[in-house]
């Protein structure tokens, strides 16, 4: 039974993500009821196969939309119909981006920039930077798969090199790293969701958003050094220890820097694509990121000759992957739900309207002080940043904001890197912790809180300076 739960659900959630295309290129409002079936019937499928732990959070959003319906007497029908249908954009983004991996995991591309920079990363300080941007880097492909990944290659790399303060030193920057890309990886859903929900300037936002999370690097590597003298151990010493006994593994591997360098080429023309495709086909950008993911990994492997890859990758893709992301393709429909119910009812002109009466009576306290906190208190109860950035996004959507959107999006999305990095609930602690064993609660409150302070104050700091000066 739930063998057969779970390829049915594969089947109407592919169906759904295919069905998305289909009505945005056709304008085919009278097939939108169509895709709304496929997705609540996949929606009740994975009830079949899922542990109610797995299942809560989004039988929480499902009861909560229902409440709000039945308070507001909003039509359930119409409702279901056009619930079901406002995350079909972003599933078919989380369905198709993990199909990148595909790309990397043919050559040993990760290794390959970690030996060719080693010369550039011979102290704690640089080592920690170097950390920082590769992750930051590699989540534009892998999203938090890249924590393991990066983790792995590093752990290799430090083997030697164990303890408590080893893990600090790998743990804060690889978690940092990950969180700051929410603010300006192009790949990131959440991201993406909030710049397109909003209405904000994809290029304005990335730039802001990686001047933000660049000088949130900097920040976090400042912190590493205060914490490297409280532990009172010279990592720099052990980092040149590993440097020099990998010295002669870097001399036998002739092909190491022109797979650093095919990998940069990967990253430009990924990333370039997609802006280009932006500059010149104005559609939606949910719409334009998976397209050209799928043009680019069909175009390696062609260009690899390699063609037979894509029908092996895609044959394990299909039959264990997808039914994985069970979990969270049912957050996210039920989330659509929930925004629909919100806007439909008005209750999300109320919740806004709540949030600027509380700061409004408060001296010298603006909405944009309180923003972050609504995503970081969401995280600490099991929402991850992903389903309430497309709450509290979906939420603004219809609501008239004194506020640029590309202020709004880094108000919101720089709660989603504190609760990240604080969240004991949420996945990349829960993937870090499991790789590094240690607690959750150390991985990411303990090791964190107090740069997390920091860089809310940093953040603030911008976003206040703008409304003084240009508004």
């Amino acid at each position: 039974m739930v063998q057969l739960a779970k390829k049915g659900y594969t089947f109407f959630i592919t169906l759904y993500v295919l069905m998305h295309f289909v009505v945005y290129f056709t304008g085919g409002e009278t097939l939108s009821p169509v895709l709304s079936i496929f997705g609540l019937t996949a929606f009740l499928l994975g009830y079949f196969f899922l542990p109610m732990k797995q299942a809560a959070i989004s039988l929480l959003l499902l009861v909560i939309a229902l409440i709000i319906h039945l308070t507001a007497g909003t039509s359930l029908i119409e409702a279901t119909v056009s619930g079901f249908t406002v995350m079909s954009g972003l599933i078919a983004l989380l369905l198709i981006v993990p199909t990148i991996s595909w790309v990397l995991e043919e050559k040993p591309y990760i290794e390959a920039v970690i030996n060719f920079a080693q010369n550039l990363l011979n102290t704690s300080r640089k080592f920690y930077f170097g950390m920082m941007v590769i992750t930051q880097i590699i989540s534009y492909f892998l999203l938090f798969g890249s924590i393991p990944m990066v983790y792995g290659m590093i752990d290799d790399f430090l083997e030697n090199q164990k303890g408590e303060v080893w893990e600090n030193y790998k743990g804060t920057a690889l978690l940092r790293a990950f969180s700051l890309t929410t603010m300006w990886v192009v790949s990131i859903p959440s991201f993406i969701f909030a710049v397109q929900a909003l209405g904000a300037s994809l290029g304005l936002s990335i730039l802001q958003g990686f001047v933000i999370a660049f000088a949130g690097t900097l920040l976090s590597v400042l912190f590493s050094h205060f914490q490297e003298r409280h532990y009172g151990v010279d990592l720099t010493a052990g980092i040149q220890e590993e440097l020099g006994r990998i010295e002669e593994e870097k001399k036998e591997d002739p092909n190491g820097n022109r797979d650093a360098l095919e990998f940069v080429i990967l990253f430009v023309t990924l990333f370039g694509s997609i802006f280009l495709v932006n500059a010149v086909w104005p559609v939606d950008l949910l719409l334009i990121i998976p397209i050209v993911i799928v043009a680019w990994v069909l175009l390696y492997f062609i260009v690899r000759r390699r063609s037979s890859a894509i029908a092996e990758n895609g044959k394990t893709y299909v039959g264990k992957s997808i039914p994985n992301k069970a979990q969270q393709f049912s957050i996210l429909l039920a989330a659509g739900f929930l925004i629909n119910a919100v806007n439909q009812s008005g209750y999300g002109e109320y919740i806004i309207d709540g949030l600027f009466y509380i700061t409004d009576a408060i001296p010298f306290l603006n909405f944009l002080w309180v923003l972050p906190f609504v995503v970081i208190i969401l995280g600490f109860i099991g929402l991850g940043p992903l389903t309430v950035i497309v709450l509290v996004s979906g939420i603004l959507q219809g609501v008239e904001l004194p506020y640029p959107p590309e202020i709004v999006v880094l108000g919101i999305t720089s709660g989603s890197v504190i609760s990240i990095m604080l969240s004991p609930l949420i996945l990349p602690s829960i993937i870090l912790s499991s790789v590094n064993k240690l607690s959750i609660i150390k991985n990411g409150l303990l090791f964190n809180y107090k740069y997390a302070i920091a860089f809310y104050a940093m953040v603030q700091i911008y976003l206040q300076l703008f409304v003084v000066f240009f508004m």
